[in-house]
């Protein structure tokens, strides 16, 4: 079933907190009673695959200041049909950054957000069941903003919140810290 990867890194995948746990057995869920889960024209919601992106030094983390949520997020984006969501995370990641040069650092899951998608247009309001990854890029690299973001930048951690208070943000900030404890 094209679901079972998924499947199988979900449970492997252990959530940092009890906020965290409920969004991913809320992802867990749809994913295995939703044989659809990864089109985009499933309108209760579908899986996303996103990035989170760090320097060499795990000192910056790229961001890009989306367009129509008009916030500061990680890259990512609609897994269109694509059941391999690291290959989805990778693949959104150098269309949104212009950089070509991207690493995964592992095939694990790095983080789970269950969230809201406002209506917009016939666009019903929806869930994205975004699945995160741990990746590498050098930050000297020249960047190109795409037509879904205003600007991307390169966030010192420590500064992170100056662009934004996103729970979800914040947290897979301080599993960059914990990781770096190691």
């Amino acid at each position: 079933m094209h679901r079972d990867p998924l499947l199988a890194k979900l449970r492997s995948y252990s959530p940092l907190d009890q906020n965290e746990k409920q969004m991913y057995e809320h992802l867990f869920r749809f994913v295995n009673e939703q044989p659809r889960c990864f089109e985009r024209s499933l309108k209760v919601g579908h899986v996303t695959g996103s990035a989170w992106i760090v320097d060499r030094h795990r000192q910056h983390v790229l961001l890009t200041h989306h367009r129509k949520l008009d916030r500061w997020l990680q890259l990512g984006g609609h897994a269109d049909g694509d059941p391999d969501i690291v290959n989805v995370a990778l693949r959104e990641a150098q269309e949104e950054s212009g950089i070509e040069q991207i690493t995964l650092l592992s095939e694990n899951i790095y983080d789970i957000d269950v969230h809201t998608i406002p209506a917009r247009g016939d666009e019903p309001e929806h869930y994205h069941y975004d699945v995160r990854f741990l990746l590498e890029a050098d930050r000297n690299t020249p960047l190109v903003v795409s037509s879904e973001s205003k600007d991307l930048a390169w966030v010192p951690v420590k500064n992170l919140r100056e662009h934004t208070e996103d729970r979800s943000i914040l947290r897979m900030a301080e599993k960059l810290a914990n990781c770096e404890r190691r």
